[in-house]
């Protein structure tokens, strides 16, 4: 193996390793030596990749945001109607937070850094883009109401999928997460879907991505 794939290999180890204590115990309550035992690596590892525990969990908010994106690039590939791909990017959005340590640590630590006004903002504003995009075609497809702001729409979904995923947290570990976003669907559609589009909704409930998208390290 050579040097520049240890140091990748490395590195790799230090991020999954902060991903697991951050999902564990937040950003606050990590500490830089419970990451190096995560990591089975030695502090002068940690701090040849990383200068601190903040540039740490910055870094698995970066990868977090990068597989969440790969996500809806994925999705945007697919044949299906638009309106179809804004479910299958919020179910797919929720099996990363089940199946992947760093998206689960990345949206903790964003949610607990922007409420000290140091968290980014740019992961939550590009879903919205993205599904405003979506819901742009949607409507010109016939699907989505005509009568529906996309940006106002698009700040609702992720907002709201948002809140299922945390109140799936609390209350049930996120094991009904699933069941909680198509719930959300079943909620939602007959109030979004033209009157002559409705016969539809059962089709758009069922929209799933065939693509499974999860971290790189």
């Amino acid at each position: 193996m050579t040097q520049q794939s240890r140091a990748q290999v490395t590195r790799a180890h230090i991020v999954r390793g902060a991903a697991e204590v951050f999902d564990r115990s937040g950003y606050d309550g990590a500490s830089v030596g419970e990451i190096i035992a995560a990591a089975g690596l030695t502090k002068g590892a940690l701090y040849f990749h990383f200068s601190s525990k903040e540039e740490l969990a910055r870094f698995v908010i970066a990868e977090q945001h990068r597989t969440s994106i790969s996500a809806v690039e994925a999705i945007g590939c697919e044949s299906a109607p638009a309106l179809e791909q804004i479910v299958m990017l919020c179910h797919e959005m929720a099996r990363q937070i089940v199946e992947d340590p760093i998206v689960r640590a990345g949206i903790r630590i964003t949610l607990e850094l922007s409420a000290e006004d140091r968290g980014p903002a740019g992961p939550y504003l590009d879903w919205i883009t993205a599904c405003q995009e979506l819901a742009v075609r949607a409507v010109s497809e016939g699907d989505l109401r005509s009568d529906l702001d996309p940006p106002m729409f698009a700040r609702f979904v992720i907002g709201a999928f948002t809140g299922v995923q945390t109140v799936s947290q609390v209350l049930a570990h996120r094991a009904d997460l699933e069941q909680r976003v198509d719930e959300m669907w079943r909620v939602v559609l007959p109030g979004v879907m033209p009157a002559d589009r409705q016969h539809r909704i059962g089709t758009v409930r069922a929209a799933r991505s065939s693509v499974a998208v999860s971290s790189a390290v």
